[in-house]
């Protein structure tokens, strides 16, 4: 953590709002993309990212410097949305038709160049589509570390301070997360 950020928190600690404001513009869009990534759903990343805000807000006397903020951010996000999704799981009603359960195909839609063939640009949905499963049926840690490591490319050492965890812990969660992706995604191997 650099001096301007050491600057910043202790001032948002003393309630100046702007301060919080510019410490918070350094990280809002990673919190909303792991978010997204975490409930796959741009509505609810957007919701929790709103929510997330206002517990840093409310919770930042409790930041006590001895990790990145970035760590205690993030450790806030992927609680809150292990939570959600938890909860989610609970009250979800089963369509029939999946694509209406997402309903979320213009969030990081796949844009289709005019370079791009037609067969590619249909292959890369599909597999999108079977990413976004295979990762769903992970646990929420495994999500959480595939998520963490292979999206956002924190070190396994960030990643074991977010999630309150030893780095052997993490290895152990990313192994066998990425062992399940492959049986998931084994006949896209060949592609």
């Amino acid at each position: 953590m650099n001096h301007d950020e050491k600057a910043l928190i202790k001032e948002a600690q003393r309630g100046n709002i702007l301060a919080f404001e510019s410490l918070v513009k350094n990280y809002d869009r990673h919190v909303l993309q792991l978010a997204y990534n975490m409930v796959n759903n741009a509505q609810d990343a957007e919701d929790i990212y709103q929510e997330v805000l206002v517990r840093v807000y409310k919770n930042l006397h409790r930041f006590e410097f001895k990790s990145e903020f970035s760590t205690w951010l993030y450790r806030i996000v992927v609680n809150y949305c292990i939570n959600f999704n938890k909860k989610r799981r609970r009250l979800k009603a089963y369509s029939i038709d999946k694509e209406f359960q997402n309903g979320d195909e213009n969030w990081e839609k796949t844009v289709r160049s005019e370079e791009q063939n037609p067969e590619e640009y249909f292959l890369n949905v599909e597999l999108s589509r079977e990413i976004e499963t295979a990762l769903q049926q992970l646990s929420p840690k495994q999500k959480t570390v595939f998520i963490l490591r292979h999206y956002h490319g924190h070190k396994l050492k960030k990643i074991a301070g977010i999630i309150k965890c030893s780095e052997g812990t993490v290895k152990n969660y990313l192994f066998r997360a990425t062992q399940k992706m492959q049986r998931q995604l084994k006949e896209y191997s060949s592609i």
